[in-house]
């Protein structure tokens, strides 16, 4: 681990393995981003290595697995399986389509049968793999979110978040930006039940808005029925904006029959509530090698919950460094408030 990093830890009373771990909340000294999230370190021990050949990097998505490590996505069709400790890889297997072509693959489930869910903005598709890698199934998608001129999505804005709801009946994902002919804050989140054979339905359709110049990379599902929702951005010469949102799907209108939007004033859009925007966090030491507002920042598009307390949510997020020579594949440790 870098020596930075390891200095950054140690300021804030932990240890990587600490910071990392995704057992019960531990009582820490906490640095605070806002009143609902602090921050307990991060670790840039994974930045532009490898493992068995393949680049560890271009992370999109991170999931808790059944057997307690870490599972996390490379938008290059690398699914790794990490030790959720000292994030040391312990696997890594290639993921593929129909016909044996790479994915862009950006969100991820771990099912409750020990299979993945694996999002994919090339089209966009969701499908089922097996622990080995290989393709077992393919959820419907509808018309309107297909990648123009299918449909009316834009290219590399589709499915970047994906979660299951509480219960495992109800898989959603999440839209990274607005349909051609929506509101450009506007994105559609799709939802599937899960049916009587273990395939998923297309379900409901929310909508929610994002703030001005931010897209949605990441969705997660909270114990009760919410959504933890990161918005980010880039501005050259400035860098990255990342915000953390408490977000309530319940009550919001089904808008799968609703062509544009906001064509209907009525309906309901999903509740959401700022959490933190990340600038205002410590930076704990960290460096950055662009521009950014706080250096601790970079291309946060991976998020998963690795433990709760009875008001407290334990969050895993990383970086995606495109394998670029001026990004880093940082991950960081949040403790996040769920209620007042």
């Amino acid at each position: 681990m870098p020596l930075r990093t390891h200095l950054a830890l140690l300021a804030a009373g932990l240890t990587a393995a600490t910071c990392l771990t995704a057992g019960p909340a531990q009582a820490h000294p906490r640095h605070a981003c806002s009143p609902a999230v602090s921050i307990d370190g991060f670790s840039d021990a994974l930045d532009k290595t490898t493992y068995e050949n393949t680049y560890v990097g271009n992370l999109s998505a991170l999931a808790m697995d059944g057997d307690g490590s870490l599972a996390a996505l490379s938008d290059r069709s690398s699914l790794f399986r990490l030790d959720a400790r000292t994030l040391k890889p312990r696997s890594v297997v290639p993921l593929a389509d129909e016909n044996g072509a790479a994915l862009d693959s950006e969100g991820l489930v771990a099912d409750r049968d020990s299979t993945y869910l694996v999002s994919s903005e090339t089209e966009p598709s969701v499908r089922r793999y097996s622990r080995t890698g290989r393709l077992l199934d393919r959820l419907p998608v509808p018309d309107a979110l297909r990648v123009s001129p299918a449909g009316r999505a834009r290219p590399n804005g589709t499915f970047e978040g994906l979660t299951l709801l509480p219960g495992g009946r109800t898989l959603l994902a999440s839209m990274e930006y607005a349909l051609s002919g929506d509101d450009p804050t506007i994105v559609r989140f799709q939802t599937w039940r899960r049916t009587a054979d273990g395939h998923f339905a297309l379900g409901a359709q929310y909508a929610y808005r994002t703030d001005p110049g931010l897209g949605v990379p990441e969705v997660q599902a909270t114990p009760d029925g919410r959504l933890l929702v990161l918005e980010r951005g880039f501005t050259s010469g400035v860098g990255n904006t990342v915000r953390l949102y408490l977000a309530d799907p319940r009550g919001a209108t089904d808008t799968s029959g609703i062509e544009t939007l906001p064509a209907h004033p009525e309906a309901r859009l999903i509740r959401k509530t700022l959490l933190t925007d990340l600038v205002t966090c410590p930076s704990l030491g960290a460096t950055a090698k662009q521009p950014q507002p706080n250096p601790l920042l970079d291309n946060i598009e991976a998020m998963t919950i690795t433990g709760r307390t009875k008001n407290t949510l334990k969050v895993l997020l990383a970086s995606d460094d495109n394998e670029n020579k001026t990004q880093t594949t940082r991950f960081y440790a949040l403790r996040v408030k769920t209620t007042a």
